[in-house]
C-alpha cells in the first residue's frame, strides 16, 4: 500500500510557526503526498512552497470548536479563497449538535456551499466525533450527504476518540457514497492506518505522517 497517497500532512498546533510550514511542505513534496492542511494564516506560504507540485492546500475554518457565527465562517472562507486555498475544512458547531439544532446546521451548510462551489473549491466538514453520539453522527451524515459536501472528517485531533474505527464504519454506512471520509484522530501506527482505510477512510490527516511512511516501508 502506498500510504503516502492517503496522507494529509498537517500542522495545526496552536503554536505553528513559519518554520513548521516550511518543513511540512518540504516533507509533503519529498514523499509525494497529495495534500496538506494548515491554519488560514499560512495558506499563501503553503501555496508558494508547493507551487506546481500538484499538492492541494486545505485550511481549517472555525477551528477548533466551530462556535463561529455563520457569517464569520463565510468571511473566513472568502479570505481563504482569496489566499488560494484548494479545500475548505469547516468545523461543525458541536454546541448546535448537542442542542439538536439541526436546522441551524442545515442553514449553515446551505449558506456556505454556494460560496465554495461558486469559487470552484471543495469542502470538508469536520465532526468532533468523540463528543457525538451515534444518532447525532447519523443525522449529520444525512445533512451533509444531502448538501453534497466532498468529505466529512472524523475528529479534529484535539479530542481523542478511542472508538475512531467504529466511527469511520458508521460514517461509511450512513454517508452518501460520493462523500469521502477523512480521519484526524487516533492514527497510532501504520497497521491501524490500514484498518481505517479498510473501514472506509480515504484520507488520514496526521502530524506523524513520516512515522507511518517509515513503518509502511519496513513492512512492505
Amino acid at each position: 500500500m502506498q500510504i503516502e497517497k492517503y496522507i494529509q500532512h498537517a500542522a495545526l498546533k496552536p503554536g505553528t510557526t513559519i518554520g513548521d510550514i516550511d518543513m511540512l511542505c518540504s516533507e509533503a513534496v519529498e514523499y509525494k503526498m497529495t495534500d496538506i492542511c494548515v491554519p488560514p494564516l499560512f495558506i499563501k506560504k503553503a501555496k508558494a512552497l508547493t507551487d506546481e507540485t500538484g499538492i492541494r492546500v486545505s485550511a481549517v475554518i472555525g477551528f477548533p470548536f466551530g462556535y463561529s457565527a455563520i457569517e464569520a465562517k463565510v468571511a473566513e472562507i472568502v479570505l481563504a479563497v482569496i489566499d488560494g486555498v484548494d479545500d475548505i475544512e469547516m468545523l461543525i458547531n458541536t454546541s448546535a449538535v448537542k442542542n439538536s439544532d439541526w436546522q441551524f446546521l442545515a442553514n449553515e451548510i446551505n449558506t456556505v456551499m454556494p460560496v465554495i462551489r461558486g469559487r470552484g473549491k471543495t469542502i470538508t466538514v469536520i465532526l468532533e466525533t468523540a463528543l457525538m453520539s451515534d444518532p447525532e453522527i447519523i443525522t449529520a451524515c444525512d445533512i451533509y450527504g444531502a448538501a453534497a459536501v466532498d468529505h466529512v472528517k472524523a475528529g479534529t485531533g484535539f479530542a481523542e476518540d478511542a472508538m475512531i474505527l467504529e466511527r469511520v464504519q458508521l460514517l461509511r454506512k450512513h454517508l452518501a457514497e460520493p462523500v469521502g471520509i477523512k480521519v484526524a484522530t487516533g492514527i497510532k501506527n501504520y497497521s491501524f492506518a490500514k484498518e481505517l482505510i479498510k473501514a472506509g477512510a480515504s484520507r488520514l490527516c496526521c502530524n506523524n505522517s513520516l512515522k507511518l511512511i517509515q513503518e509502511a516501508l519496513q513492512q512492505n
